[in-house]
C-alpha cells in the first residue's frame, strides 16, 4: 500500500474485529485475506460463510472506494449475491475483487474467495452505490 491508501481498520474498522487483513491494494485489484481460526467457524471446523462474506464485501467495498468518480462522497453496498463452492477449513481465505462495470452512480464488483490451496471456495457479486455530498 502507498501513503494515499488508507489501511483496512480506517476505512472499515470492523475488519479489525474480524480479523481481516489486507494483502495488495489498488485500484485494478484489491486482495484481502481472512486467517482461519476456531472462533471463526461453524460445527466441523468450517470456516463460518457470514466471515467469508464479510471477507469479500470488505474487498469489493475497497475496491469500488478506490474507484468512485470524481466528487463522490463514498460508497455503499446495495446487494451482494454469494455462492459456496468449497470450504475453508484450515490456513487463510483470500478474496481478490475486480471491477465489473464502473458507472457514475454504480459500480459493480466480482470477488472470489480461495482457500490456501488457491481453490474457490465462493463468488460474490455486488453492487456499490457511488454516495453524493449532500
Amino acid at each position: 500500500m502507498n501513503d494515499e491508501t488508507p489501511d483496512i481498520e480506517a476505512l472499515m474498522p470492523l475488519s479489525r474485529l474480524l480479523g481481516i487483513e489486507a494483502v495488495r491494494v489498488s485500484a485494478d485489484e484489491v486482495q484481502l485475506r481472512l486467517p482461519w481460526s476456531p472462533e471463526r467457524c461453524t460445527a466441523g471446523g468450517i470456516m463460518h460463510g457470514g466471515a467469508i462474506m464479510a471477507l469479500a464485501d470488505s474487498a469489493g467495498a475497497w475496491l469500488a472506494a478506490l474507484n468512485l468518480p470524481p466528487g463522490a462522497a463514498g460508497t455503499t453496498t446495495t446487494d451482494s449475491t454469494t455462492r459456496f463452492l468449497g470450504a475453508v477449513r484450515d490456513g487463510d481465505a483470500l478474496a481478490t475483487s475486480r471491477i465489473l462495470h464502473k458507472g457514475r452512480t454504480l459500480i459493480a464488483v466480482d470477488t472470489e474467495v480461495k482457500d490456501s490451496e488457491g481453490r474457490l471456495v465462493a463468488r460474490t457479486s455486488q453492487a456499490q452505490l457511488v454516495l453524493t455530498p449532500r
